[in-house]
């Protein structure tokens, strides 16, 4: 037993409140090497000799990513501070007892060489998250590319390659008008990127927090908007993008103007007079990237936060919206978030708080800062396996396990999965345009539990480089879109808000073929049982046993065979689209 790989700390990473009463407690060790995990737990301030309440746990193998397994257990508690420790079984029959960070050859007595557990602080401490946003389906516009309600040349809409610069008059009423696009596809969430004041194309330079650009339109539009979304039981999600501002913010203006003598030095991240502001050099002042015409905001300023705090609660107030998307937002301090959190959950208790970053996140999902990512490590997992082909199917499901095995449990139904943004290369456009890759990345994304994020157009087929490239002109015109692969998507979508199982059910089993290049997975729940298998290879696959089930894909019985970047979603008998529930 290799005593360097297990590991575990009485934080609220390895031992949680997931409701008063019920925790959860986390065990990692070296894949493959443990044969058995006993959780024994007893209360701290009880003596046994006045009342035993020792209790054991079978742990259960909750994950394994491609070097650790996980360990999980559940337990119910009514204590005031609970001791617990670990009886660790190796391949080899080899028993080792692990409490307080010691390893023991004999089971562990002494309470002081236990964990330790207080009750209260956990459960209030538990990560509490918007029922509303679990494992939906959201759907991603840029606003300046996705629809317009003014006189635009089809050569201008449609025009490919598209500049950074190209004004194709995008607006608030634009996506209005074509929301019954939105609706018919099915999604449940709509993400706006940024719609306030400047100017660029993409508006991540703000210049007026408090004002929407009069090219997309005003505050009336937004409501307007947002309340024919909460018609249709959908939800919206606007950009906030408060790591820095554009050089025409009334704050960074000022110090352009009075330098030294400017009243706003403190919000910004100074280093020196004159500003270098000059493409091609350096800035002297702290910046999103070393992108010039976007300083950085210090938000350890009070006063800098405080206005990022009051712009953040007005349009949850005015305009009633669902929540904010956090631009940059792991280069901001965790000090901020807890605060930001705290603030906008007074104003809206439900809204939902999602940090851009393209790593794995575990110190910003906590329970008190934000309430999920955009999950990179899915779309850089997808895309190795699809398009570069650089991981297997076993390794796929090691990357995932990685996230799932270090985070909240409660989370998994709110990770943002993505094959695509608008700061990547359409999906599309990086498998070749090929469409078999695109509809099994697609498969993977919505298929399984999560919050899958559509970019708009993916579902008609849209094409695509890197930035810009990748925002194109939404095509609204038939004869341009891939019809099937809007059929295709709708379809999916349709599966899985009718099979709840494949969101929200148990997994009973998991596994990767690498030789027949298979993803398998089954679920339950209640008495649904589903069973998903992604063939990520070419040609096609045999998977004897399975014949007689129904694929909800093709609607037709399955036959046990699998093409070339093909999904399957098996249930029991016949089943029919009709008869779903």
């Amino acid at each position: 037993m290799e005593y360097a790989a297990i590991r575990h700390f009485a934080d609220k990473r390895y031992c949680y409140a997931t409701a008063k009463g019920h925790f959860v407690i986390r065990l990692e060790a070296k894949k493959g090497d443990v044969a058995k995990v006993v959780l024994h737990t007893q209360n701290k301030y009880l003596p046994l000799t006045y009342m035993d309440t020792r209790q054991e746990y079978q742990m259960e193998l909750a994950y394994s990513d491609n070097y650790i397994d996980y360990y999980q257990a559940e337990a119910d508690l009514d204590v005031v501070c609970l001791r617990y420790f670990f009886e660790i079984e190796d391949r080899a029959g080899k028993v080792a007892y692990y409490g307080n960070h010691g390893f023991y050859d004999q089971c562990i007595t002494n309470i002081d060489r236990m964990f330790d557990c207080p009750q209260t602080l956990r459960e209030e401490e538990r990560f509490e998250l918007p029922a509303w946003a679990e494992n939906k389906v959201i759907y991603q516009i840029f606003p300046s590319r996705f629809a317009t309600d003014k006189e635009v040349p089809e050569e201008d809409w449609y025009q490919a390659p598209i500049g950074g610069k190209a004004d194709l008059k995008g607006s608030l009423q634009g996506i209005i008008q074509h929301f019954d696009h939105i609706r018919k596809l099915g999604v449940d969430i709509l993400y706006l990127t940024p719609i306030f004041k400047s100017d660029s194309v993409h508006k991540y330079n703000t210049a007026d927090y408090y004002e929407i650009d009069s090219s997309f339109g005003d505050k009336e539009d937004l409501k307007e908007l947002v309340g024919l979304a909460h018609e249709a039981g959908m939800y919206v999600i606007l950009d906030g993008v408060f790591n820095h501002t554009g050089i025409d913010f009334f704050a960074f203006k000022d110090i352009r103007e009075k330098q030294e003598q400017s009243a706003y030095l403190d919000w910004y991240y100074i280093e020196g007079f004159p500003l270098v502001m000059e493409w091609g050099k350096r800035p002297n002042y702290k910046t999103f990237s070393y992108a010039g015409y976007m300083p950085k905001l210090n938000l350890q300023n009070r006063e800098t936060a405080d206005y990022v705090i009051n712009v953040a609660s007005y349009w949850i107030r005015e305009c009633d919206i669902d929540g904010w998307r956090l631009d940059v937002a792991d280069e901001i301090s965790h000090s901020f978030w807890k605060r930001f959190r705290r603030e906008m959950k007074a104003v809206k208790k439900d809204v939902l708080l999602i940090g851009e970053i393209w790593h794995y996140a575990g110190d910003f999902l906590e329970g008190d800062e934000w309430d999920s990512v955009m999950n990179y490590p899915f779309y850089d997992a997808v895309t190795d396996l699809i398009v570069r082909e650089e991981l297997t199917p076993s390794a796929f499901w090691g990357n995932l396990n990685f996230v799932k095995g270090n985070l909240n449990k409660a989370l998994e139904g709110y990770l943002w999965n993505f094959i695509d943004t608008h700061d990547t290369a359409r999906f599309l456009h990086s498998a070749g345009n090929d469409m078999r890759k695109q509809k099994l990345a697609a498969a993977m994304q919505l298929l399984l539990p999560g919050m899958p994020m559509i970019y708009y157009g993916d579902e008609v087929g849209m094409e695509g480089g890197p930035d810009p490239d990748c925002r194109r002109g939404m095509l609204w015109d038939e004869n341009r879109q891939k019809r099937d692969c809007l059929g295709y998507y709708r379809r999916l979508i349709q599966i899985r808000h009718r099979y709840p199982t494949l969101t929200r059910g148990k997994t009973v089993a998991q596994y990767a073929d690498d030789e027949k290049e298979i993803l398998y997975v089954e679920r339950e729940l209640e008495e649904q049982r589903i069973i998903l298998i992604f063939h990520v290879g070419e040609g096609s696959v045999q998977l004897p046993g399975l014949e007689g089930w129904r694929n909800l894909i093709t609607e037709e019985e399955f036959s046990g065979r699998l093409g070339q970047y093909e999904a399957a979603v098996l249930v029991p008998g016949t089943v029919k689209c009709g008869e779903m529930r």
